[in-house]
């Protein structure tokens, strides 16, 4: 069996009786791009700086290739990292910004020239080389921050929200630079953020951190077709929850009782008759219709009504006057409008329900 690239063992961090990350274990392959995703607090960034050497965890293990990085200085780990803020030499030029963990390994000048000609190739940046950082935009200086923590060829990279400090338009630029960087290179990237969009958009596979623990790792895809809790189902992607009671178990499927009385099926784990839970929907996952065309038709009253150019918003209210979002294709839209009765519907397998 090969030994994983990178692993992460039952790793523990406290502070007095706080409790930062409790056993967080993860294994990450060669070349991939795995992000920690989850809010402030949740515990990403924590394990991260374990990983980097800035902290030391309280209980557990980091192994690269099998080797114990924890008894291993920060410098001596041979880790590149870039944070949200530049951390660039305002008095460097970009050139001898990224020449600079060159010349600290004492490596020689021929090399140096020659990688920093390439990692400012590689980050789109080859004509900026005699610029001073402070003449230079916000997403130009983290090209230069990628290219510097790339410079001496690290086995592994980590980034903690590396484009918080950027605007929307700038953010998807430099996320569009990171995947192509990552493939160009090779370089297997730890990466953290808050944001679902730009994980869904970066990673290969996509850790999931609530309250110190991993709830879920998959692809995006795997998260958002099939998120394994509540948390992860309301964090990736938007939801509608509706409450149900569960009336029987079966094959990983449940019947479901709303509150009005009518029943519903849907994909759930471990549940017993008569336990409280909640349906979840995506919003593109319902379709409204003025009447019922399938057995999962809920009568709702149309709230609200928004376009939105390539599909339509609906805000729908549920005869327990919940309110729903749904979104259509402009087309399926037709007919309805702000007041009247419909019947909402959507597929049993595209409903989950969690306790």
């Amino acid at each position: 069996m090969t030994t994983p690239f990178l692993q992460i063992r039952g790793l523990r961090k406290t502070y007095d009786q706080v409790v930062a990350i409790d056993h967080v274990a993860l294994d990450i392959k060669q070349g991939e791009f795995m992000t920690f995703l989850g809010p402030s607090g949740s515990g990403k960034s924590t394990t991260l700086y374990i990983v980097a050497g800035f902290q030391e965890p309280t209980e557990g293990q980091v192994l690269l290739n099998g080797k114990s990085l924890l008894d291993v200085a920060p410098n001596k780990r041979n880790i590149g990292m870039v944070f949200q803020r530049y951390t660039l030499f305002p008095h460097l030029t970009v050139g001898e910004n990224v020449a600079f963990p060159l010349r600290v390994r004492r490596r020689p000048e021929s090399e140096i020239k020659a990688k920093v000609e390439k990692m400012l190739e590689l980050v789109h940046l080859a004509d900026y080389r005699d610029r001073l950082p402070g003449q230079m935009s916000g997403g130009q200086q983290q090209r230069v921050a990628i290219a510097r923590a790339l410079a001496y060829d690290p086995p592994l990279l980590l980034m903690d929200e590396p484009l918080a400090a950027l605007d929307k338009k700038l953010r998807e630029e430099i996320q569009f630079e990171l995947r192509r960087i990552h493939q160009e290179t090779g370089v297997t990237i730890l990466y953290v953020t808050h944001d679902q969009e730009e994980a869904l958009r970066l990673s290969d596979r996509i850790a999931v951190f609530s309250q110190g623990r991993i709830e879920q790792v998959g692809t995006g895809e795997e998260l958002y077709e099939h998120p394994s809790s509540r948390f992860v189902a309301g964090f990736i992607g938007n939801s509608n929850f509706l409450p149900v009671k569960v009336e029987q178990m079966g094959a990983g499927r449940a019947r479901a009782i709303f509150p009005n009385g009518q029943a519903v099926e849907g994909d759930a784990r471990a549940f017993a008759a008569g336990s409280e839970g909640t349906l979840m929907v995506r919003p593109e996952q319902m379709r409204i219709r003025p009447h019922a065309t399938s057995a999962q038709g809920l009568a709702v009253t149309v709230r609200d009504m928004t376009y939105l150019g390539d599909s339509m918003h609906f805000a729908v209210q549920t005869p327990w006057e919940q309110e729903l979002a749904v979104r259509m294709a402009v087309r399926d839209g037709q007919g309805l409008c702000i007041g009247s009765s419909a019947v909402l519907e959507w597929d049993s397998q595209h409903g989950h329900v969690f306790a």
